[in-house]
This record gives C-alpha cells, sequence and structure tokens, in this order.
C-alpha cells in the first residue's frame, strides 16, 4: 500500500529545476507532488507523478541521478489537527517519520501527505487499523480525474 516516490538530485544553481521540468514537460510526464531540500552545493527534489516507471526512465536518458522510493500517501481530513493526530498515532506506536510533505487534490474537504517511515510496514498497520486511509499508486491517478 505505498506509492512511488522519485528522487531527483540536482546541482544547487539557477536553473537546473527548470530543466527537470522541461524534460518532464516534453515527455507529458504529470507532477502530483514536489518537495524540495537543498544544501549549497545540489538539491534533492521529490517527485510522486503519474508514471513512475515511465519517469524514472525518461530521468535515466536525460542524464538525472534520481531513484524510486517507496512512501506512503495518506488521506486526511482538511481540518485543524488532522496532521497532529497522525503524526501522534505514529509516535505513540514508536514510527519515526523520515520526512513528509503535502499534495492537493481535487477533492473538496480532504488533504494529503506524503510520509516517508522507517518502516512503511508497521505505518501502514498502524494507520489501517486507526482508519487513516492510506492511497496507493494506482489510486492517485483517480485524485486528479475531473
Amino acid at each position: 500500500m505505498t506509492a512511488k516516490q522519485i528522487s531527483v538530485f540536482l546541482e544547487n544553481k539557477p536553473g537546473q529545476l527548470v530543466e527537470l521540468a522541461k524534460t518532464l514537460n516534453q515527455n507529458n510526464i504529470d507532477m502530483r507532488a514536489l518537495s524540495l531540500a537543498d544544501t549549497k552545493d545540489f538539491g534533492i527534489v521529490r517527485l510522486i507523478v503519474d508514471d513512475p516507471y515511465k519517469t524514472a526512465c525518461v530521468l535515466k536518458e536525460a542524464g538525472y541521478i534520481s531513484s524510486i522510493t517507496p512512501v506512503l500517501a495518506i488521506e486526511i481530513p482538511d481540518e485543524p489537527g488532522s496532521l497532529m493526530q497522525v503524526l501522534s498515532l505514529l509516535g505513540e506506536n514508536g514510527l519515526n517519520l523520515e520526512y513528509t510533505y503535502a499534495f492537493t487534490a481535487r477533492k473538496k474537504d480532504c488533504a494529503y501527505m506524503i510520509l516517508r517511515m522507517a518502516d512503511n510496514d508497521k505505518a501502514v498497520e498502524v494507520l489501517n487499523k486507526n482508519g487513516v486511509r492510506l492511497i496507493c499508486q494506482s489510486d492517485l491517478s483517480a485524485l486528479f480525474e475531473d
């Protein structure tokens, strides 16, 4: 019950992110979510896309260094305290959250988060047991349909 995240390593200099975006655009790859973390010399762009396999192939052909990482995608109520409840649940069960970022979809009253966990299997078990809706890779497409 995971989604596939593409991590792309970019040199930290002007124009690198736009070149990545152009490569994705030229290959008709639709980004669902994006997160960027940087250091002085390089950045890591984390992407959720419509077709992870195609994206990985396109990036390799274009000379990018990238990897695919299994992450959890969850749907929570779009109201104050929802994220805090999920994070508390994970912490109470001894689960380490490595990083997180949000994405949007057309569904009203819902918020969406990507969670990179140290132990995906245990996190899935805890989240399922507590009624948190997990979204697998194939479910992501349905979130963006009109």
